[in-house]
């Protein structure tokens, strides 16, 4: 399995975020988080690391508005100019505004304005080296697009056909499924699993299934109005958990994408069975659609004692997880988004990689 991966990531390391509450606490998404994961990996037998190679901006901007890629490139020399306090002590702050956009039909001039109007969240603060990490973290996914894409064969008579079914994996940090077309949230500034889609929609319908705890709103956001790309998004009810206001089972598209998006949302306290009969259906949804290649968001924050989870996964159900996504038979990309117990990160990451290159392992039917 081709893993591309890029030092460039630790160039966002922001010293903090806000939790609710007003707890300002440790930035939880860290650059640990992928040391662990290639420690792990690089005790499997198949994986070979890559770097990946630079695919200019215009991939991006087919998923994200100029506007927003603007603003994500030159905010934090924007602030620092407007700012001297926060010049002074650039090293150990922040650009994370206190006001956000109720309403989206005006953009604000100043840097503070322009900062609540991009930005959802206060889990999403810019450094001086976040939109170097969120292009670099986005060059992974579109290498792993490009590693799958040999196999498929275009052919519009026949929806289906493909020659070989590889997977890649793209080791992305920032993560990037809460991004959405003008929006960073959730940690994520640029959506890497919805670029990787796009370039992927040259050969034919994409799928993306997302196995993160927290629901994919922007990727959502990003296709809710499309047919040729299905989203299905696996993770906790929005209605006691983040993003609170996207993922609900009612939320299916609209226009020329109704009937080609879907949530799964599920309780807390969510288990192996439970969430493996959710995938079920997901896969028949994808096996209906009939994609000539798939995404999958990997969060690793289902596991059962992730700090920002409530569900209850075991590594074993993680591993079929793989199992099952694999018995597609697909050329996937595996992009990674979530996982904060870093004790546990990269063993579970193994787990899901290993689950891919094995067949299913427990009943189909939980």
């Amino acid at each position: 399995m081709k893993i591309f991966y890029d030092e460039t990531h630790r160039l966002h390391n922001p010293a903090f975020e806000v939790f609710d509450g007003g707890q300002r606490m440790p930035y939880l998404e860290s650059p640990e988080r992928m040391d662990r994961i290639l420690k792990a990996i690089r005790g499997m037998d198949s994986a070979e690391i890559l770097a990946p190679r630079d695919f200019g901006l215009d991939p991006i901007r087919a998923v994200h508005s100029d506007a927003y890629l603007t603003f994500l490139a030159s905010a934090w020399t924007e602030w620092l100019a407007a700012t001297p306090e926060a010049a002074a002590a650039s090293d150990k702050t922040a650009l994370l505004p206190a006001t956000f956009a109720a309403k989206r039909d005006q953009m604000p001039e100043t840097i503070l304005g322009k900062a609540g109007f991009f930005l959802l969240d206060l889990s999403v603060p810019v450094v001086e080296g976040t939109y170097k990490a969120a292009l670099a973290s986005a060059n992974c996914a579109l290498s792993a697009a490009e590693a799958i894409s040999s196999s498929i064969i275009h052919d519009p008579s026949s929806p289906s056909s493909f020659i070989l079914h590889p997977s890649s994996f793209a080791l992305c940090r920032p993560p990037g499924h809460h991004a959405g077309r003008e929006i960073a949230g959730g940690y994520c500034f640029l959506n890497n699993a919805a670029i990787a889609a796009q370039w992927l929609t040259r050969f034919g319908r994409v799928a993306i299934l997302d196995v993160d705890y927290h629901a994919g709103n922007g990727t959502q956001d990003i296709f809710y109005s499309r047919a040729d790309v299905l989203t299905i998004s696996i993770h906790a009810d929005p209605a006691y958990e983040y993003p609170y206001y996207a993922g609900y089972a009612q939320e299916t598209g609209t226009g020329e994408g109704l009937g080609f998006h879907r949530n799964f949302p599920l309780p807390a306290g969510t288990d192996d069975a439970a969430y493996l009969a959710a995938l079920d259906q997901a896969i028949d949804l994808i096996t209906v659609y009939g994609p000539q290649s798939l995404v999958v968001s990997l969060g690793m924050d289902t596991y059962g004692g992730d700090p920002l989870g409530k569900f209850k996964l075991t590594r074993e159900g993680i591993g079929e997880i793989g199992h099952r996504i694999a018995a597609l038979a697909l050329p996937t990309a595996v992009i990674m988004e979530g996982g904060y117990n870093t004790d546990e990160l990269g063993k579970n990451v193994v787990a899901f990689l290993e689950g891919m290159e094995s067949p299913p392992a427990m009943p189909i039917q939980p």
